[in-house]
């Protein structure tokens, strides 16, 4: 599989160039349109148990479609819900990456997916909680809100993120998820003043926006969904 992508930085949208009788994975609802003769089919990626936790820890869709290409080979275009930048990660089958809710968009049939813990805010609502993590080979394709930044840690070198900004981290990098404001327990509730504190080796992907802000601007404008 290649990725091209167009539109980027601000309304990104990936093509997955396959190969004849190559399949790819695609979160579903993510599919803008394919070359005549490629094929798709909804799978609970990884089985029943894990495509559960996918979807009711993780908050992705418990299907994950496979589109293939015909025997002269296609391409499927596929887009983020919200506008911005994409990013390709090539993973090497040794150091894997964990990807926020919503942020995974599609991946060569060779990578596997499955849903990671990553600290205890998606219990309150917010990011963090459950991951998405890719391990294996072959390329995936993340999206971003906004303008993507790469943070390269060092040894030793520490930096602190607000979770609503992370896209994605490696897997040679630790993370702590924490309360920024102590005894602020309100924060527990928003999902505000949470952050992740990370340490290196390795990279951090982030974005410029972040989607908590967008749907706490469009509530106190009145935008958000109304309740009968």
């Amino acid at each position: 599989m290649q990725v091209r992508t167009r539109h980027t930085p601000s309304y990104g949208v990936g093509r997955l160039v396959l190969a004849p009788g190559e399949p790819v994975l695609v979160e579903s609802g993510s599919m803008l349109a394919t070359s005549y003769g490629v094929t798709a089919e909804a799978k609970a990626q990884g089985g029943f148990l894990k495509s559960l936790a996918r979807a009711a820890m993780g908050g992705e869709s418990f299907y994950v479609s496979t589109y293939t290409a015909p025997q002269q080979g296609g391409w499927v275009d596929v887009a983020p819900q919200l506008p911005g930048d994409l990013n390709v990660l090539e993973l090497d089958g040794r150091t894997g990456w964990c990807v926020t809710k919503g942020c995974w968009l599609a991946a060569a049939a060779t990578v596997q997916l499955e849903t990671r813990w990553g600290g205890f805010q998606n219990l309150f609502g917010g990011e963090g909680g459950f991951l998405t993590h890719l391990s294996g080979q072959g390329s995936a394709l993340v999206a971003c809100y906004g303008a993507l930044d790469v943070v390269t840690l060092q040894p030793g070198e520490y930096v602190t993120i607000d979770t609503g900004h992370v896209v994605a981290y490696a897997d040679t990098a630790q993370s702590r998820l924490r309360q920024l404001h102590q005894g602020a327990a309100q924060s527990l509730k928003s999902g505000e003043g949470l952050v992740f504190d990370f340490a290196g080796p390795g990279q951090v992907l982030t974005q410029t926006r972040n989607p908590r802000a967008l749907v706490s601007w469009l509530k106190s404008n009145g935008l958000g969904p109304q309740r009968g």
